[in-house]
């Protein structure tokens, strides 16, 4: 059986630390605790679970950071955690399973990793991490802000299990701040801080600026293709936000170049059409959207598109065009995804007063 140090950097985090160590401890073989500079009792927290609690002063780099977490680590591989994340009872007994029959020329494990939720908790945003990393190859982290581990070796994807993430913070502009000191100070941003910059000015609605650096982005050609094709969705996104509509589109389009049809892209044309009353053009996005077989990607996929969403506008789409009987198979499809979703409880009840009506 292999052995896992939990290599982790925390500040602040007394009101979520215990949660997310009480879901981890019994999977892990040895806690590294880095703190970066508490006022609150997380290093009091930290020492209930393991006595290899460190200071290190905050350099605004979390690379750095982790970095000198992995290096106190003595076990055979690292594994990270964020404070705000959990192991889940199910995903436990599957690290404990993987522990006990991996191969040991494996130097990177792959866990799945559930970022955001719906309020039925179901996960809406879903992406692939290197997880675990075998300490004699020396990995290191890379990029002050959103930093990565590079993929190289012999890799295992455990495709089944998954990390929870379960955010308490509130929103901040901390990785926003950091990224502008670097661009202030002159420091040339890696094609993927560059992507990462970009998406934080959009997420603060700076969407000009968010254009102008995810152009940069794109034109540099060095960035990974999921990268790549959320560039371009985010820029779509932007140009909407501007009510530049030829710009949206062309956006839209532009992610053709990198791989096949992704089905947030789609939808985003179908909601083009829509916001034109075009309802037939808009019906053939969204139907396209739910033929496309999910790509097997260590990007981010936003669930809702592969199947709730484009089912959920279809109906709408067909209500619009008077086509209800449609309207109300594709609300059904979309309640095979999310049965508790308002918006299919309320299509219901919106044709059956239809059907009340004789309306169809």
């Amino acid at each position: 059986m292999i052995t896992i140090s939990l290599c982790m950097i925390v500040k602040n985090e007394e009101d979520v630390l215990s949660r997310c160590l009480e879901s981890a401890k019994d999977v892990v073989d040895e806690i590294i605790m880095v703190d970066t500079g508490s006022t609150d009792k997380t290093k009091e927290i930290a020492y209930q679970y393991t006595d290899k609690v460190y200071d290190f002063e905050w350099a605004n780099d979390f690379s750095l950071a982790r970095n000198y977490s992995f290096s106190k680590a003595t076990k055979e591989y690292q594994m990270w955690l964020d404070a705000d994340d959990i192991i889940t009872e199910e995903d436990k007994q599957k690290i404990l399973k993987l522990k006990s029959e991996l191969d040991t020329n494996i130097d990177i494990v792959t866990f799945k990793y559930n970022t955001h939720f719906d309020k039925d908790n179901n996960p809406i945003l879903t992406s692939t991490r290197g997880r675990l990393f075998k300490r004699e190859k020396n990995y290191v982290w890379n990029d002050p802000i959103h930093e990565y581990v590079e993929l190289r070796g012999n890799i295992y994807y455990a495709n089944d299990i998954f990390i929870t993430h379960k955010k308490e913070a509130t929103y901040t502009d901390r990785n926003l701040k950091i990224y502008e000191n670097q661009v202030q100070e002159g420091k040339k941003l890696s094609p993927r801080s560059l992507y990462y910059f970009a998406r934080e000015l959009k997420d603060h609605k700076r969407y000009i600026e968010a254009i102008y650096y995810f152009e940069q982005f794109l034109e540099g050609k060095l960035g990974w293709v999921e990268d790549n094709i959320a560039s371009c969705y985010s820029l779509a996104l932007c140009y909407k936000m501007l009510n530049q509509e030829d710009k949206v589109l062309k956006s839209l389009i532009r992610s053709f170049n990198y791989d096949a049809p992704r089905a947030e892209i789609c939808c985003e044309f179908g909601y083009f059409y829509i916001n034109k009353n075009d309802y037939q053009k808009a019906s053939k996005w969204f139907l396209l959207a739910t033929h496309l077989e999910k790509p097997n990607t260590l990007g981010f996929l936003l669930n809702d598109y592969w199947g709730f969403i484009p089912n959920l506008e279809l109906s709408v789409c067909y209500d619009k065009l008077g086509e209800i009987e449609k309207a109300v198979l594709f609300n059904e499809a979309a309640a095979k995804y999310k049965p508790n979703s308002n918006a299919v409880l309320y299509n219901r009840n919106y044709f059956a007063s239809l059907k009340q009506d004789k309306s169809y």
